[in-house]
């Protein structure tokens, strides 16, 4: 399994304590209390102590887990900012209580950022011309990802159906005092389509798909249905030298297979590819798991 938070790193991130289907974390200066279906275990700390650290409880609809109502103390604030830093990267970023439980970043990612960055400095260095290497990112959402390879010196093309997302992605670049990052508001498989058309070529491609999405002009995208036709089209376009790809799965019941079933289909097998789950232990050394991953 992959451990994708580490304390030193993530100073502005701490999962506190999880069960009873639901998570109580910092960010920042923020403690939040959102559902979460996997944590089926009992919680660590009482209900008394979970509400008396808490700024804000997500509260969801009956009828949908996604959807629901942040309730407030008087002490907190709907938008605020959290860093992250790994070597010489540098990255600020805004969060914000939506009408969804999420809140603009994905903490589980640290570790993906860090390989980002790795492998894109590792490959200007023995590139002869020192070529900006060219990093596809697909379903991006507020940019995590997108920061972390403008970082390291990509030319980095961001792409998300969603304009407020991109619009929340721009403000993270201009926080984080960054650029280089060329942005797409674009169905994801209606894009690389395109791409495989022109001959594209990527050193870099970041697919980190939902589990179901509209596109910007109502196309349908479905996980089951769509992302073995995703990763055929994305081999097409990925580099044979200096390239990097990474798999996100968030479904949950998907199990990592899944993911290296798809890639050595797709791109054959690969001798440094890595897969398993992501997933934050809390301070009660419980371990959450938040999806599956699969990279080489």
């Amino acid at each position: 399994m992959i451990n994708t938070i580490t304390p030193v790193l993530w100073k502005d991130y701490e999962l506190i304590d999880s069960g009873n289907f639901s998570k109580l974390e910092r960010f920042g200066s923020q403690v939040l209390i959102r559902p979460e279906p996997q944590a089926v275990w009992d919680k660590s700390l009482t209900d008394t102590e979970w509400e008396k650290q808490a700024s804000a409880v997500f509260r969801k609809e009956k009828n949908d887990p996604e959807k629901g109502k942040w309730f407030l103390n008087r002490h907190c604030r709907e938008q605020w900012y959290i860093t992250y830093g790994y070597k010489e990267m540098n990255l600020k970023m805004r969060l914000g209580l939506t009408g969804f439980k999420h809140i603009g970043v994905f903490p589980e990612q640290a570790d993906n950022w860090n390989f980002i960055y790795d492998r894109i400095t590792k490959s200007i260095k023995e590139n002869p011309r020192g070529e900006k290497p060219k990093v596809l990112n697909l379903f991006a959402y507020t940019g995590g990802s997108s920061l972390a390879a403008a970082a390291a010196g990509a030319d980095v093309y961001h792409v998300d159906s969603v304009k407020p997302v991109i619009t929340w992605a721009r403000e993270n670049t201009e926080a984080s005092e960054l650029n280089g990052i060329h942005w797409i508001v674009e169905d994801a498989l209606k894009f690389v389509k395109r791409e495989v058309r022109r001959g594209a070529k990527y050193q870099g491609i970041l697919l980190d798909p939902p589990a179901y999405g509209r596109g910007a002009d109502g196309e349908k995208w479905v996980l089951e249905e769509n992302i073995n036709e995703m990763i055929k089209l994305c081999a097409e376009l990925l580099d044979n030298y200096h390239a990097f790809f990474i798999l996100s799965l968030y479904s949950m019941g998907l199990s990592a297979l899944i993911g290296e079933n798809l890639i050595n289909s797709s791109f054959g097998r690969k001798p440094d590819l890595e897969s398993g789950e992501l997933y934050i232990e809390d301070i009660f050394e419980k371990k959450l798991p938040l999806g599956t991953i699969v990279r080489f």
